[in-house]
Formats: C-alpha cells, sequence, structure tokens
C-alpha cells in the first residue's frame, strides 16, 4: 500500500521543552491510526502539524508526497476532515448549514452538490433528517458530535484527524459513536488518524496503534500485535493497566481490550 502521510525528521520544541525530536513516521493509505500516550508526549502535536495547524521547527510533513510547507494551507486544511472534542459546531448555524460548510466553500456554484453531500453524510452517521434545521443549542452531547464528524466528512477527504472526538460524551453515547466510525471507516477506506488517551478505545478502533512517549514511537504496530508483543517498558505498563482492568489471563487480554475495557492514561 502506499504512503499517505509521511513525517521526516520532523522536530518541534516550545521553549525550553523539546516534543518531538527526529521524528520519522509514515501512515499507509486507508489505515485507522489510534495515537496514544501520556500528556505532553506529542499525540496533538503529530495531528495537529498533517493539517499545518503546527509547523516543524525542523524537517518535512509530506500529504500525497508533498511536503505541505509549499502548499497553500487553507487549501489542505479545506481536503482533510478535522473532528475534535465537544465537536465545536457554528452555534449561529442549522445542523444542514454546518455540515454544508466545506462542501458550500469548494462547491459554491452547485448547490444540488453540497445538498446532496449534507444528505449523504447525515445518513452514514445516523442522524434525523428532521434535525437539519436545528441550532447546536438544541441537539444532544451525542447528536452534535455526530453533527461534527459529518462536517468532518461532508467534503470527501481522503484523510480525517480526529483529537479525542469522544471524550466529553457518556458511555453509551460513546460506544455508539466508536461504532459508528469503525463502519464508517469499512465503508470508505479513508485514513484516520484518532488521538485518544483511553488505550481500549486505541486497541479497539485502531487497525495500527501509534505509541508515543516523550516525543519518541515506543510502537507502531497492530493491535494484537502490541498487545502480545510489547516493545518497550512503556508500552508493558500500557499493557500490564489493560490486563488490571480486565481482570483476565494473558490468552483473553485481548478480547476484552476489543471489547472496550476502559483503561486510562
Amino acid at each position: 500500500m502506499d504512503t499517505i502521510i509521511q513525517f521526516r525528521d520532523v522536530s518541534k520544541a516550545y521553549g525550553d521543552h523539546t516534543v518531538l525530536s527526529h521524528f520519522n513516521w509514515k501512515v499507509e493509505r486507508g489505515a485507522f491510526v489510534t495515537i496514544v500516550g501520556a500528556s505532553g508526549g506529542g499525540k496533538t502535536t503529530v495531528l495537529k502539524m498533517v493539517n499545518g495547524l503546527i509547523a516543524p521547527d525542523a524537517g518535512q510533513v509530506l500529504v500525497n508526497g508533498r511536503d505541505i510547507a509549499g502548499m497553500d494551507l487553507v487549501e489542505l486544511r479545506r481536503s482533510i476532515g478535522y473532528a475534535i472534542q465537544g465537536s465545536v459546531l457554528f452555534p449561529h448555524m442549522t445542523v444542514e448549514q454546518n455540515i454544508a460548510y466545506v462542501p458550500s466553500l469548494l462547491n459554491r456554484r452547485d448547490r444540488a452538490r453540497t445538498a446532496a453531500a449534507v444528505d449523504k453524510w447525515m445518513g452514514i452517521v445516523g442522524l434525523d433528517p428532521a434535525l437539519r434545521g436545528r441550532y447546536p443549542d438544541e441537539l444532544s452531547g451525542g447528536q452534535a458530535q455526530r453533527v461534527g464528524i459529518a462536517r468532518a466528512l461532508a467534503a470527501s477527504p481522503d484523510i480525517l484527524l480526529m483529537d479525542e472526538p469522544f471524550g466529553a460524551v457518556d458511555e453509551i453515547t460513546r460506544g455508539q459513536l466508536q461504532e459508528e466510525i469503525k463502519r464508517i471507516h469499512a465503508e470508505t477506506s479513508i485514513t484516520v488518524l484518532f488521538v485518544t488517551h483511553d488505550v481500549s478505545e486505541a486497541l479497539r478502533l485502531g487497525t495500527r496503534v501509534l505509541v508515543l512517549d516523550g516525543g519518541a514511537i515506543q510502537q507502531y504496530a497492530k493491535p494484537a500485535e502490541l498487545l502480545a508483543h510489547p516493545a518497550t517498558d512503556f508500552v508493558r505498563r500500557l499493557v500490564a493497566r489493560e490486563r488490571r482492568a480486565c481482570h483476565l489471563p494473558d490468552d483473553q487480554l485481548a478480547d476484552c481490550a476489543f471489547s472496550g475495557a476502559a483503561a486510562e492514561l
């Protein structure tokens, strides 16, 4: 499979605090990558570098083989979906207007195409068509998060960035949203980068899991491989937390993790 995102010798510091140092990483097209690690370990920095919200101090970030430093960042961001915790909808816009925002920018003269995109993504994320005219303050937390996901996907991007998108909803809604995003990934083959503090969520959703600590890659592997063969002490501690949360022997640990047992960093 071809590479859609690549970090080449990337470094980033905030004042005296180095977040990434000589960071190298490749993401294959169509992967669902969950990114997990301790707070301050570089997860969100890596995510925001993909759409140029954070610029590296050194090195290159490539999307579809192009260094984003030489790209129009507005156009880049319109081509990459971005969903964060709490959805952050435009409060003065209806559900329909929120979802249509990016498609309407891209297709100013094609209202029918924009309307079709709204219909399509409302259906995919499980939103009742009756909600089209409602405003964000008239929605439940789960409904608002679904609108945020639909808005992020409405322009049919190749890449979807998600920064702890389900952290502000209740456990039942969170489980439903996890299933929805897994289904959407399976149906669209979009490349997803998903930051989370929840180890179980990372293992449950990801086709690959990136474990970061201190800005360095501790392991990048399929969930089953990460559980069976942790590469560092840091990863072993994550697995140990999962084991304690599950109260199961090692040979049943993966089943517990993939069922969504909670384990927070």
